[in-house]
């Protein structure tokens, strides 16, 4: 069986000329020698195909995959990380993690955030900041968190993401619509423990590694989880206690299936001040490297092996293929 495994090389973006925010979900060449050799461990031909032009311009030379291993973010536009799974449909490749459906409708933090809401799951009160006349018709309390609609891995959250009053709200608001090019999520800010649920599999095999308490260590510069606190790994993980554990966990469960995940991925969850756990986002194209992303840092707490890790999600994958 032979596998491809596409990704965005981040060195590859940066020479390029993209900055380090911009091509912060992107991988570096350790993350794809690991799932490339990972792989090869379970027995299985390997071919790295690289990001999505490169994916057309093999497809357009005949070249041929049983699965591929996905990890593509992708550069530009509202569904762009649904752009590789798409290709793979119209060609009738199977491959890991979501399909083009739940990864362009995860992407939007606001529409998400309305499906698990509809779902009866709680989400901290929101609104969607389009133009900064959009504000005239916001009715939420202070302390509120503002950050891209559309962005992961910290992009856009900084020491004024969270605001107390009406001026650090609006000039917060300008800079993403100016530098991101795309609405302002507003949302209640909820003061309660920070916690990140670590899932594998999908339907019925779905199962929860871990349940993480996040903190922020002396050196971050926020108590939340902002792009400089990320990137400089200013970030400890501790296991939940059972309690939370078993909440978080419930929660989580519930958003993956309702949102139709698949294969492997991780929830954000947050509570209130009353200890209420509410969904915060989901990654459903989640990091994975081998040293220190929040999966495998939980497999590996839970006896699970890197190279373990990626056998259980390639053969996830490799079940639908074969049901």
């Amino acid at each position: 069986m032979k596998i491809g495994i596409t990704y965005d090389l981040r060195d590859d973006y940066i020479k390029r000329g993209f900055s380090l925010e911009q091509t912060a979900e992107f991988d570096p060449i350790e993350t794809i020698n690991g799932i490339d050799n990972a792989i090869k461990l379970c027995g299985f031909e390997t071919e790295r195909i690289g990001n999505v032009r490169h994916l057309v311009e093999k497809l357009n030379l005949g070249k041929k995959w049983d699965i591929i291993f996905n990890i593509c973010e992708g550069l530009n536009g509202t569904c762009r990380e649904s752009l590789v799974p798409s290709i793979l449909d119209e060609y009738g490749i199977p491959y890991t993690f979501s399909d083009p459906f739940v990864l362009a409708l995860t992407l939007d933090k606001a529409l998400t955030k309305m499906v698990v809401k509809n779902a009866g799951i709680k989400t901290a009160d929101f609104f969607v900041v389009n133009s900064i006349s959009d504000l005239d018709g916001l009715n939420l309390t202070y302390p509120l968190f503002v950050k891209p609609l559309r962005e992961g891995s910290g992009k856009g959250i900084d020491s004024k993401s969270k605001v107390y009053d009406f001026g650090s709200l609006k000039e917060k608001c300008i800079s993403i619509l100016k530098n991101f090019n795309q609405p302002a999520l507003v949302e209640k800010f909820l003061v309660g423990k920070d916690f990140t649920v670590s899932i594998l599999g999908n339907g019925s095999d779905t199962r929860v590694i871990d349940v993480t308490n996040l903190f922020i260590t002396k050196d971050g510069k926020e108590d939340y989880f902002s792009y400089e606190n990320k990137e400089n790994l200013f970030v400890e993980y501790k296991s939940a206690e059972k309690e939370d554990f078993i909440k978080c966990s419930e929660l989580a469960i519930k958003a993956w299936k309702v949102l139709g995940c698949r294969d492997g991925g991780r929830i954000d969850v947050r509570y209130d001040e009353n200890e209420i756990p509410h969904f915060i986002e989901v990654n459903p194209l989640p990091e994975i490297n081998p040293e220190y992303s929040e999966l495998t840092n939980a497999c590996k707490k839970k006896g699970i092996s890197y190279n373990e890790m990626i056998k259980i999600i390639l053969h996830s994958a490799l079940k639908r293929v074969n049901n």
